[in-house]
């Protein structure tokens, strides 16, 4: 159906065109050869198939040699490649709003990428200007005070009617935990009580980055004191209403929180932050617990090896999505916590949850628009921007590039 051109969720979409455009006609002279390109993929690709459509109407099998995903790519237009080989995700993201390519299922496609994102090397990053730009627009997005509220607002005040007609009756925007057969609510129930256990007896609770407030709630009515802050107006304006158990939520920057507590809560919160923000939220986690207190952090990692050539630029998550943010590199993480006495304990690892917590969003989001639920005013660039938003992030956890971990800080006693 067609959509009405709307101003709701402009920010994300303008994304990275404030700053990198698509191939310039220079560009796409001094672009490596199609061929080469395609050559090159194939091969990096030890495992899987790509079943390729030319833009002549030709085929060609890219991989093919081992099991491994299996996916289908019909290249409308040489121009996708010029912005793979040049801009990287970002420009593969262009290209695909551009009509340039086309996939029935991209969930394996982004999957496959991600499985061999080492071998492909720089083959789908952004380079020479285009790298410079993404960059540069990554650093205007930075977290201080003023930015953090403008980039949390950009994102999660899209509108609480946005968010509750494709995430599920908890309205928790984070990994369920062994998701099965009884629904995404009731693994998501299984995620609070996982983190609740990881801080079992405390009285006083500080939840950083609270969402919609369902973690608060759920801790409150175990007998907890909780104090759950966030910088959404949206996001607050729903707990307060939904959640009249005696949480303390307020609009604050973790920066800013003072008192002590027995245990601090934070779910999928840091990946928000950028690298240069993590040890002043090390900082914030060993102030504010009390000695023997421990923190139940919830965070998504890039993995290590990949980690460096991923945060020399932006991606598309960082461009149109979460302006700002950066996943974590867990040894990193860890060596900043333990600098400040707060020993990591009982990590758990869980991305095959992530991926079908993503897989039944997005069934939910495609849902919403076919019986027409979606709220009025999202047009269809943003719908389509947000479906391969969630397909990209299955496809990364799916490939094993990236992973969700649940963790135990301990502050040591004085």
């Amino acid at each position: 159906m067609d959509m009405p051109v709307s101003d709701r969720g402009r920010e994300l979409r303008a994304g990275s065109r404030r700053f990198a455009r698509g191939p310039s006609l220079a560009a796409r002279l001094i672009a490596p050869r199609f061929a080469k390109i395609i050559a090159r993929i194939d091969a990096a690709l030890i495992s899987g198939t790509i079943h390729g459509i030319l833009p002549d109407g030709s085929r060609r099998k890219v991989g093919g040699r081992a099991p491994g995903f299996e996916c289908v790519v019909e290249l409308r237009s040489w121009n996708a490649l010029v912005r793979l080989a040049s801009n990287g995700s970002v420009g593969w993201y262009q290209a695909w709003a551009a009509g340039e390519w086309w996939s029935p299922d991209p969930v394996p496609l982004f999957a496959l990428f991600m499985q061999h994102a080492a071998r492909l090397g720089d083959t789908a990053r952004a380079k020479g200007p285009f790298r410079h730009a993404l960059k540069l627009a990554h650093f205007v997005n930075r977290n201080t005070h003023h930015g953090a509220r403008k980039n949390i607002s950009a994102h999660y005040d899209l509108g609480n009617d946005f968010y509750a007609v494709w995430l599920d009756e908890t309205m928790s925007y984070s990994s369920a935990l062994s998701v099965g057969e009884d629904g995404l609510a009731a693994a998501q129930r299984r995620k609070w009580a996982g983190l609740a256990g990881r801080i079992a007896g405390a009285d006083a609770v500080l939840e950083i980055g609270c969402g919609w407030g369902g973690l608060a709630a759920d801790l409150a009515t175990r007998g907890t004191k909780v104090t759950a802050i966030s910088l959404s107006d949206e996001q607050l304006a729903w707990a307060r209403a939904h959640h009249d158990v005696g949480v303390d939520f307020r609009k604050q920057d973790y920066r800013d929180t003072t008192g002590e507590f027995d245990a601090i809560v934070s779910v999928e919160m840091v990946e928000a932050l950028g690298r240069a923000y993590w040890p002043a939220f090390m900082d914030c986690i060993a102030r504010r617990l009390k000695p023997e207190g421990r923190a139940a952090i919830q965070y998504i990692s890039m993995r290590d090896d990949l980690f460096d050539d991923y945060a020399q630029s932006a991606d598309f998550i960082q461009a149109y999505i979460f302006p700002g943010g950066l996943l974590i590199r867990t040894s990193e993480f860890r060596a900043l916590a333990e600098q400040r006495g707060l020993r990591w304990t009982d990590q758990t690892d869980f991305g095959g949850d992530y991926a079908e917590t993503l897989r039944i969003w997005r069934e939910n989001f495609d849902a919403a628009i076919a019986d027409g639920r979606l709220p009025h005013g999202f047009d269809r660039q943003f719908c389509d921007l947000w479906r391969y938003y969630l397909q990209y992030c299955e496809g990364g956890f799916r490939g094993g590039g990236i992973d969700v971990h649940q963790v135990t800080l301990v502050k040591e006693g004085a």
